[in-house]
């Protein structure tokens, strides 16, 4: 059965993604005896694609840590789930290169008694690499290859003849090589399972395609018919979101900061270390310790007992010198004690401390903004390994909730788009096993925040799918961590845990019963505001103020009273302003004055307001809005949690709405000035809204009208005027609507 054999559509990056989840979940299913072929003439995308199979299907965690054995619950050792061998260009046989690795290291036992014999594990699926490079190799070993293909019927056919019968293979080949192997080995191209072909260009780019920014899950808010957001309700999940991975302490809570968290800075990401590159290494026994790991030339020690994928991942880390002056030798001397332990048959609790130290020191370097893949991935295996020697440690909740935090981490690292759901579920099934090891009663602390975080897990779930019902599982586990924390003993994580509740609500109220949880959400903030100082803690009592402004917003939008919420949110966002100010905060101020500009806005528009209060209103309005688009233009380019374009539209329809409104008694002076302003405005919304259809036809619209109303208002010659500011590519457009 082919599972992809079609030829790509012109959007690369949606149809490899399509092709890397088909491939991932055929991998995933654990069937035998399947050969699949993944072609890529592109070297970096098959590094990438390779490097995240390995680090998602070689040790996924979650799904081997607890596995039932006669009945009974037993850990797993770290065996893989999947291995990544690089092709012997000397020697191209990949069946008796998969032959030798099982030779070297056979599935490990589990569940062993008295009484029982125990389970071996599963055989590893196999990705062989490196295939491409044998273009540049003789023409001899080029046959060779594909007789060593040829002759891999009968390794498929007999059952005799190879461990790997129990397993699977994916071979990575070029286009040129998946031609060769269909006519030239047609006995191993009738065992394919499936081809998985990717686009791409024969030659690396220099610049891996980007995933695209996802679009706002904000409702829209309509300023007349515009259909952009005004309120900056984006602001709910920039600053509202669970801290970023940098400066993330694991036995604290996830609280929320000021600012949009920061993505970590963009790496290209290379395929992970490969087996292969260590197999020899690991396949002497007589070689020493010093020749394995870099820098030690005094133990003889030989790493035969440790984790192949762990030494693979520390390794690199040893042979590079730290800019930082971080002492890399530290994870050399931990390895080589590890090893020590083994070999003498330490007990599995010396065992299990030995592991969990080692966790804890890359879990120190990733507190310390160092969270690299490579990091994060020692650190799970670390802290797997020590759950594995030692299930009755009284450490075990730390390590679970620790484990559940570190795949919330992968979630947000770069590169990780496609698996952030999966990792998102994996942190949450240990916040789960960790919850389930915890007396409420008797570790109240610790209780309180791994239901805290997990609380953060679900809210960040919710992005991707069941975003309802996710929210409302934050909700709960918010709330039962509230029930297990003091204010009087811990103010500031209790206000942390209720601001964490009020997103939640926040959030709800976009589904279900918005008036309801929308006063919900106000009560939580208002209890976390009690808790901070502003002289004490100014930023996070701002971001506060801010928050409560936006749900009063939200809540005029549905209450029956909104001239009271819209006072009432305006009210808070000046408070906010006091303290979220240009020059410690400019982005963040930049948010509350465009989301001030969008609430004075609809009071004005309401239809009990005054025409004296309208014209009141709409000048505040404008002046909001300028500051906002002012502060945003002197950050030069630097990121916003809000749309600079919708700013800039709706400044240009208060400007409009201003002049235009019969309340206006302003001078024909003043009247051009207005119209000038929101034609500029106008002109730039349309400009940065070139590739979104909907929006552009709106603002467009916008600029027509204010043309029109610079003739009504001020003649032939304040049209011509008028028109002098319009770009020339769009003069075809506008004077047929004039």
């Amino acid at each position: 059965m082919s599972v992809n054999d079609k030829t790509h559509p012109d959007n690369n990056f949606a149809w490899n993604r399509q092709v890397y989840h088909r491939l991932k979940l055929a991998l995933s299913l654990g069937l035998r005896r399947q050969v699949f072929l993944a072609v890529s003439d592109n070297l970096h995308l098959r590094n990438q694609v390779a490097a995240r199979l390995h680090s998602t299907l070689a040790y996924p965690v979650g799904q081997v840590l607890y596995k039932s054995v006669a009945g009974q619950e037993a850990s797993t050792p770290a065996y893989p789930r999947l291995v990544t061998l690089r092709l012997n260009l000397s020697d191209p046989n990949p069946i008796d290169h998969i032959n030798q690795w099982l030779a070297n290291y056979p599935p490990p036992i589990v569940g062993a008694s008295k009484e029982t014999s125990g389970t071996t594990l599963p055989i590893p699926i196999f990705q062989i690499v490196g295939v491409e490079q044998l273009t540049k190799q003789p023409v001899a070993i080029q046959r060779l290859f594909l007789h060593y293909l040829r002759l891999s019927e009968e390794n498929f056919s007999s059952q005799e003849s190879s461990q790997m019968l129990n397993s699977s293979i994916l071979l990575w080949v070029s286009r040129p090589w998946l031609s060769a192997i269909q006519q030239s080995a047609p006995q191993f191209w009738r065992w394919r399972t499936g081809v998985f072909v990717f686009a791409g260009e024969p030659t690396p780019t220099t610049q891996n395609q980007a995933y695209p920014e996802r679009a706002s899950t904000s409702q829209d808010v309509d300023l007349e018919d515009i259909e952009e957001s005004a309120v900056d309700e984006s602001v709910i999940e920039a600053e509202l979101a669970a801290a970023s991975a940098n400066g993330l302490k694991f036995g604290d809570d996830f609280d929320f900061p000021v600012e949009s968290p920061k993505n970590h800075p963009d790496q290209e990401q290379e395929a992970l270390p490969l087996a292969e590159e260590l197999l020899q290494k690991r396949t002497q026994p007589q070689k020493s310790a010093a020749e394995s790991i870099p820098g030690d030339h005094s133990s003889p020690l030989a790493l035969s007992h440790i984790s192949r994928e762990l030494a693979e991942l520390i390794i690199p880390t040893i042979k590079t010198t730290s800019e930082d002056g971080e002492d890399n030798q530290q994870p050399q001397q931990m390895l080589l004690e590890i090893e020590k332990l083994h070999s003498q048959q330490a007990s599995g609790e010396v065992l299990a401390v030995a592991y969990h130290n080692l966790g804890n020191l890359y879990r120190l370097r990733i507190e310390q903004g160092k969270s690299s893949l490579e990091n994060l991935m020692v650190a799970i295996i670390a802290f797997q390994e020590a759950v594995t020697y030692d299930e009755a440690s009284p450490q075990l909740p730390d390590i679970l909730n620790d484990l559940g935090t570190l795949y919330w981490m992968l979630s947000r690292t770069p590169d990780n788009s496609g698996d952030d759901k999966a990792y998102i579920e994996q942190g949450i099934e240990f916040y789960h096993l960790a919850l389930k090891l915890i007396s409420p009663q008797e570790q109240s602390e610790t209780y309180a925040r791994v239901q805290n975080n997990l609380g953060t897990a679900y809210g960040d779930l919710a992005r991707f799918a069941n975003s309802a019902e996710n929210w409302q599982q934050a909700v709960l586990a918010y709330s039962e961590a509230l029930q297990y924390r003091q204010a009087d003993i811990e103010p500031l994580k209790y206000a942390a845990c209720q601001n964490n509740l009020g997103t939640a609500y926040w959030h709800l109220g976009q589904y279900n019963q918005p008036v309801v949880n929308l006063q919900k959400a106000i009560a939580s903030y208002s209890q976390a505001l009690t808790h901070y100082s502003p002289e004490q803690e100014p930023l996070k009592y701002g971001m506060i103020q801010n928050n409560i402004g936006t749900a009063y917003w939200n809540l005029a939008q549905y209450d029956e009273q909104p001239a009271e919420n819209l006072q009432l949110a305006i009210a808070v966002y000046c408070e906010a302003l006091k303290y979220r100010t240009p020059a410690n905060v400019p982005s963040a101020c930049a948010a509350t004055q465009n989301n001030l500009g969008t609430a004075y806005w609809h009071l004005a528009n309401l239809s009990q307001t005054t025409k004296d209060s309208r014209q009141k209103l709409l000048q505040l309005s404008i002046d909001a809005y300028d500051e906002a688009i002012a502060l945003a233009h002197s950050l030069r380019g630097k990121p916003l949690s809000f749309d600079l374009f919708a700013a800039h539209n709706n400044l240009g329809l208060a400007h409009y709405q201003l002049v235009t409104d019969d309340s206006f008694r302003g001078e024909k002076a003043k009247i051009s000035q207005h119209l000038a302003a929101a034609l500029n405005n106008h002109l730039q919304a349309l400009n940065g809204f070139s590739k979104q259809p909907e929006a552009y036809q709106t603002t467009f619209s916008y600029v027509v009208k204010t043309i029109q109303a610079f003739h009504s208002n001020l003649g032939i010659q304040g049209q011509n005027l008028a028109l002098s500011q319009v770009p020339g590519h769009l003069l075809p457009e506008v004077l047929p609507k004039l």
